[in-house]
């Protein structure tokens, strides 16, 4: 299973660092997730580290989301790190700590099919969903939630040192709305 794979084009997180958290959840996540940080965690030494989790409907709601973007170093099933140069296989572990910015009305992503769910079809944005990490697909923007529109379909070029074809479909995606 190939996992989401992001490229931050445009964001303002690149300049404030407000914007920037450490976290950890109780669920994998792969680069593209977006969830909401309301809570510190408890464990010790993790002061400073937020808690993921999912979108819900329940109050402050789909807004004012946070999308996960760690650097993509696989960990193998034997708890190597560095071996698998393909950051599809990158997922963040339940527990371990890493990178998320908030997202920002302007905000450019370039994001692999992966890392969306739903249909692509005709449809040109990806909203917040209840209870879903990823992005869904859908033909209108919904209201009072995180919202992304399409800008352009294009590729993502994957460098595993090999010869053939080593690009993914992606999405260059336009923050619209944060609520």
């Amino acid at each position: 299973m190939a996992y989401g794979v992001i490229v931050t084009s445009k964001i303002a997180a690149t300049n404030v660092d407000a914007y920037n958290r450490a976290v950890v959840s109780a669920t994998a996540l792969e680069n593209g997730f977006v969830f909401r940080l309301e809570t510190l965690s408890t464990t010790s030494g993790e002061s400073e580290v937020w808690v993921a989790t999912a979108p819900a409907t329940s109050a402050p709601g789909l807004t004012e989301l946070w999308m996960l973007y760690e650097p993509e170093v696989v960990l193998t099933a034997d708890k190597y790190k560095g071996l698998d140069p393909d950051p599809r296989n990158f997922i963040l572990p339940i527990g371990e700590i890493g990178s998320a910015f908030k997202l920002q009305v302007g905000d450019v992503v370039l994001m692999s099919a992966d890392a969306l769910t739903g249909t692509k079809s005709t449809n040109t944005f990806v909203n917040a969903t209840n209870a879903d990490f990823q992005l869904t697909w859908g033909a209108t923007q919904t209201a009072s939630v995180v919202s992304m529109r399409l800008m352009e379909t294009t590729t993502i070029s994957i460098g595993l040192g090999s010869i053939g074809t080593q690009r993914i479909t992606a999405y260059k995606m336009e923050v619209l709305a944060l609520k």
